[in-house]
C-alpha cells in the first residue's frame, strides 16, 4: 500500500498543485521495492525530502537485491569509509564472481582501495577467488601483498583463500609453502588442509595429496576430524592412483563418521571403487545410497563399461530410462566410451546415433570416443561425418577451451591414420601451431605411421619432435611408437639410442610395456640376447613379455630356447592362451621341430583349453610344408573344422614353392583366386613355381591376370645399416655414390666362393632368358648388393645387418653362406619371414629358410 501510495503521489505532482503530504519513506517499503524504477522513485524521495543520509545503507541493500550494482555503486562511492559498510563491497564484489565479470571484481576491489576502504577478512576471499577462476597469479600475489600491509596474515580464513588461489593458477610449490608456513604458525583449521589437499588433487599430484590427508588424520585433535569435503577431495586422488586400500580407509572413515549418507560422499566412493575395477564394491555402495542422483548413476554405468562388463552397463544404462532419470551428456558418453575402449565401433555408432534421437548434444568426450569406435572398425565415412559435426559445433568457436578443441583434433588426426587416410591425419598434425601441439598430437601422428607400414615417417617425426626446443618431450607412448617403428626397420642403432633415452628418462622402470616394446625391437632388430637381457631384468612380466621374447626366438631360428621360455612361463603360473601356442607352433616351423610342432598342435584342445583357429592350422600348415610334408599339410586342411582362410592357402602356396609342386601349388591358388584375394604374395609364389618349371606361357598368364586385376608385385629392396643411416639397394640398382666398387667386391666374392664349390642356382631367375643371362640376372639381386656394401662400410669383425622386404631368394641364401666362409663378418639377414645367422659357412635356419 505505502509503495501504490508513493506512485500515486509522483503522478500527483504533475497534474496538481494542491499540496500533497509526502509519503513516509521506511526500510520496509524499500524492501517491498522489485524493479528499479521502483527504487528510482524512493530514492528520489530521500533526496527530495533530505534524507539521503539516513537510506543510503538501505537503498543500497535493495539496489544489490535487485541486480542492479551500478546504481548501488553509485551511492556507496559517496558513502565515508566505514568498517561495517564494507559488506556492501563484499556484496558487490561476489556479485561480479561469475564468468565475464571478473575483471570488474578487480576494478570494485581497486577503486574500493583508492577511496579510502579498508577491505575485511570477507573481503580477501572473494577477491583471492576472482584471480584462481582468472587463473592470474600476479595479480593475486599483488593481492597477497596488500594481506601483508593490512594485517590478515593471521587471519586463517583469509589464508586458506590464498592457498586456494595459487593452486588454482598452478603455483603449487607457493601454496604449500604458504601451507606450511601456516602449520609452523599452528593457524589452520580443517578448511586449511582441505584447501591444500584439493590445490594437489587439482594438480594431478595424487601421492602427496594421499600424504597429507594422512598426515592430517594423524593429528588427533578432534577439529581436524575429516569432514565431507575432506572425503570428497581425497577420493578421487585414491581412484586416480588406483588405491583401493587407502580408498577402503577413507571409507571406514565415512562410515564411523555418519559421513557416507551424504549423497557426494556416497557418489565419490562409487566412482572410486568403479575406477580401481572393484565394481562389485562400487555396486554394494550404489545400492545403499537412498537418494541417488544422475551423477550416481552415471559412475556406475562407466565402471562396468571400464572393465567390459558391457550388459551390466546397458542394463543399469537402461534402468535409468525406466526410472526416468534424465540422461545426460556423461551418462551417453560413458556407454560410448565403454564401447570404444573395447574396439566394439558398430556398438560405439549405435549408441551415439540414439544418443541424437533423444536430442542429447554429445560434448567433446563423446565425439573423442566416437572417433576411437570409427577408428577400431575402419568406420572413415563415419569418422568424416564426425569430424564435419566438429567443424560446425565445436572447433574454434569464440570462447571455445583450446584444450577441448586440441583434445577433439588429436582424436581426429588417430582416426584418420587408423582408417589408412595417413595423409589427411599429417595435414591435420600440421595444421596445428607449434607451440599448440601437445604430446599426444605427436604420439597419435608417430604412431599412425609406425603401425600403417610408414617406419621411416614416424621416426623422422620422431627426431623432428626433440627438435622443437623443449616445447614438449615424448611420454611412454611415443616412446613406445617409436620403438614398433624401429623393429619394423631393424633399425638397431636408432633402437639402441632410444633405449639409452629410456633409461635416463626412467621409463623402463614404470610402465612395463615400454620395456616389453624394447624386447620385441631387439628381437626384430636382430639382437634377441639383449631382448633375453632386459627381459631377465624386468621386476614384472606379463603375457605379452614372454610371447615377445618367444617370438624373438622363433624369429631367429632358436625354436629349443623358446620351448624353455614356455615351460618356464608355465612354471610361474601363467596359463598359455591361443596367441602363446601360435608362438610355439611358430617357432617350431622355423627351427625344424616337426614332432615337436605337432604335439603341440594335436594338445592344445585337450591340454590347454585352447581351440586350433585359422592362424594355428596355417602355422601347422607352413610346417608341414617346410618339411616337404605337402600331402599331409593337404590332409590337415581338408580336416579342418572351419573353412580355410587366405592365409591357410597361401601357407601351403609357399610350400609348393620350396619343393617345387605344381599341381598341389594350382590348386591351392585356385583356392585364393575363389576367396578374392589380393594379396600379391600369392600371385607371385605361383608365378614362381610355373617359372621354376619352365612353364613361362603360365607365368606370363599369371603376370597378365595381376595386371588386369590392377594388383602390383611388391619390388623387392634391401637395406643395410652404416654408421650415419640406413641405405637402401633395389635389384641391379646402380644409382649409390659408390656402385662402381659395390659390383667390383661382389665381383670378387662371386669368383672367390665359386672356387669353393657355389653354383648359381638359375631356378631362382625367373625370366625366359638363356642361363648365363640368369647367372646375371642373380648376380645384381638386392642382398648381394647390400651385403657388398655393408662390407665395404662396416669395421672388421663387426656383423653386417641386413633386411629385405620379401623373402630371401634361395641363391642368394646360397652365396651369402658361402660368403661367410671367406669374410670376418657374421651377415645377419632379416626377411619376410625370419632371420638368417650367416657365419663361417652356415646358417642359423639350418636350411627351414
Amino acid at each position: 500500500m505505502l509503495l501504490r501510495h508513493i506512485l500515486l503521489h509522483h503522478s500527483r505532482r504533475f497534474s496538481s498543485s494542491a499540496a500533497i503530504t509526502p509519503p513516509l519513506i521506511t526500510p520496509t517499503l524499500l524492501k517491498q521495492c522489485n524493479s528499479v524504477s521502483q527504487v528510482n522513485l524512493i530514492h528520489q524521495q530521500t533526496l527530495v525530502q533530505g534524507l539521503i543520509t539516513h537510506f543510503s545503507t538501505n537503498l543500497i541493500s535493495t539496489y544489490i537485491a535487485i541486480s542492479s550494482p551500478s546504481h548501488a555503486l553509485s551511492l556507496l562511492q559517496n558513502l565515508t569509509p566505514s568498517p561495517s559498510a564494507v559488506y556492501f563491497w563484499n556484496a558487490l564484489i561476489r556479485y561480479s564472481i561469475r564468468p565475464g565479470l571478473l575483471n570488474h571484481a578487480f576494478a570494485l576491489f581497486r577503486n574500493m582501495w583508492r577511496l579510502g576502504w579498508t577491505p575485511d577478512n570477507y573481503t580477501f576471499p572473494l577477491v583471492f577467488k576472482a584471480c584462481g577462476d582468472l587463473m592470474c597469479c600476479r595479480l593475486g600475489a599483488s593481492i597477497h601483498g596488500v594481506v601483508f600491509s593490512t594485517g590478515f596474515e593471521s587471519n586463517v580464513f583469509v589464508c586458506n583463500a590464498i592457498v586456494a588461489m595459487y593452486g588454482r593458477c598452478g603455483e603449487l610449490d607457493c601454496a604449500r609453502k604458504l601451507f606450511d608456513e601456516m602449520c609452523e604458525r599452528r593457524l589452520y583449521d580443517l578448511v586449511s588442509w582441505n584447501s591444500i589437499v584439493a590445490v594437489y588433487v587439482q594438480r594431478g599430484d595424487c601421492k602427496n595429496a594421499l600424504r597429507l590427508f594422512d598426515r592430517m588424520c594423524k593429528l588427533g585433535d578432534i577439529d581436524m576430524r575429516p569432514d565431507v569435503v575432506s572425503l570428497v577431495n581425497v577420493l578421487p586422488a585414491c581412484a586416480s592412483m588406483g588405491a583401493w586400500l587407502h580408498g577402503k580407509a577413507v571409507h571406514g572413515i565415512a562410515v564411523r563418521s555418519g559421513s557416507f549418507e551424504d549423497l557426494f560422499v556416497g557418489n565419490a566412493l562409487v566412482d572410486m571403487y568403479a575406477k580401481c575395477g572393484m565394481v562389485d564394491a562400487a555396486s554394494k555402495v550404489f545400492d545403499r545410497i537412498k537418494e541417488k542422483d544422475v551423477v550416481s548413476w552415471n559412475a556406475m554405468v562407466n565402471g562396468y563399461s571400464q572393465i567390459g562388463r558391457f550388459e551390466d552397463a546397458l542394463g543399469l544404462f537402461e534402468k535409468m530410462r525406466e526410472e526416468n532419470i534424465e540422461l545426460n551428456v556423461v551418462s551417453w558418453s560413458a556407454v560410448i566410451a565403454g564401447f570404444a575402449q573395447r574396439g566394439l565401433g558398430c556398438e560405439t555408432l549405435d549408441v551415439f546415433r540414439e544418443m541424437q534421437v533423444c536430442g542429447s548434444k554429445p560434448n567433446e568426450v563423446t565425439l573423442v570416443s566416437l572417433l576411437s569406435g570409427c577408428a577400431s572398425v575402419g568406420a572413415l565415412l563415419h569418422g568424416k561425418e564426425t569430424h564435419c559435426y566438429a567443424i560446425k559445433c565445436m572447433l574454434n568457436f569464440e570462447g571455445s577451451d583450446l584444450e577441448d578443441d586440441l583434445m577433439v583434433i588429436n582424436a581426429l588426426i588417430d582416426m584418420y591414420a587408423k582408417c589408412k587416410s595417413i595423409n589427411v591425419a599429417r595435414t591435420m598434425f600440421d595444421s596445428i601451431e607449434p607451440k599448440n601441439k601437445d604430446v599426444v598430437s605427436w604420439t597419435v601422428m608417430i604412431g599412425g605411421y609406425a603401425q600403417h607400414g610408414e617406419a621411416n615417417d614416424a621416426l623422422e617425426l620422431f627426431s623432428w619432435m626433440f627438435k622443437q626446443d623443449g616445447l614438449v618431450k615424448p611420454n611412454c607412448f611415443t616412446i613406445s611408437c617409436a620403438l614398433i617403428a624401429c623393429a619394423r626397420l631393424a633399425a638397431l642403432r636408432l633402437g639402441r639410442q632410444i633405449h639409452a633415452y629410456i633409461l635416463r628418462n626412467h621409463f623402463d622402470s614404470a610402465f612395463l610395456y615400454v620395456a616389453n616394446c624394447l624386447i620385441d625391437m631387439y628381437a626384430k632388430s636382430g639382437d634377441i640376447d639383449v631382448a633375453r637381457f632386459v627381459f631377465d631384468n624386468l621386476k614384472q612380466k606379463n603375457f605379452v613379455s614372454w610371447t615377445s621374447l618367444m617370438t624373438g626366438y622363433g624369429m631367429h631360428g632358436r625354436g629349443k630356447e623358446a620351448l624353455e621360455v614356455f615351460d618356464e612361463m608355465r612354471r610361474v603360473g601363467l596359463q598359455p592362451d591361443g596367441v602363446t601356442l601360435l608362438v610355439v607352433l611358430y617357432a617350431c616351423s622355423h627351427s625344424g621341430m616337426i614332432d615337436q610342432g605337432i604335439k603341440f598342435f594335436n594338445s592344445m584342445s585337450k591340454e590347454f583349453g585352447v581351440i586350433p583357429g585359422q592362424e594355428h592350422y596355417a602355422c601347422m600348415v607352413d610346417l608341414l610344408g617346410r618339411a616337404g610334408r605337402l600331402n599331409e599339410a593337404m590332409e590337415l586342411i581338408e580336416g579342418m573344422q572351419m573353412e580355410p582362410s587366405s592365409i591357410v592357402w597361401v601357407a601351403l602356396l609357399s610350400g609348393c614353392r620350396i619343393h617345387a609342386n605344381v599341381e598341389l601349388g594350382e590348386h591351392a591358388a585356385k583356392q585364393l583366386l575363389g576367396l578374392n584375394s589380393e594379396n600379391d604374395g600369392s600371385y607371385t609364389l605361383l608365378s614362381n613355381i610355373y617359372a621354376n618349371a619352365r612353364r613361362w606361357k603360365d607365368v606370363a598368364r599369371v603376370r597378365s591376370l595381376m595386371k588386369n586385376s590392377g594388383i602390383r608385385k611388391r619390388p623387392g629392396c634391401s637395406w643395410v645399416q652404416g654408421k650415419k643411416g640406413t641405405t637402401t639397394f633395389y635389384v641391379a640398382d646402380k644409382t649409390h655414390p659408390q656402385s662402381k666398387q659395390i659390383y667390383e667386391i661382389l665381383r670378387g666374392l662371386t669368383q672367390r666362393i665359386k672356387v669353393l664349390g657355389y653354383v648359381p642356382e638359375t631356378s631362382f631367375a625367373l625370366h625366359d632368358v638363356d642361363d648365363e643371362e640368369k647367372v646375371d640376372l642373380l648376380f645384381e639381386h638386392s642382398e648381394k648388393l647390400a651385403l657388398a656394401y655393408g662390407i665395404l662400410i662396416s669395421a672388421p669383425g663387426a656383423p653386417i645387418r641386413i633386411t629385405k622386404n620379401l623373402r630371401v631368394c634361395g641363391d642368394c641364401h646360397n652365396a651369402i653362406t658361402y660368403i661367410s666362409m671367406i669374410i670376418d663378418h657374421e651377415i645377419i639377414l632379416r626377411d619376410s619371414s625370419r632371420f638368417h645367422h650367416f657365419k663361417k659357412g652356415s646358417c642359423s635356419c639350418s636350411g627351414y629358410w
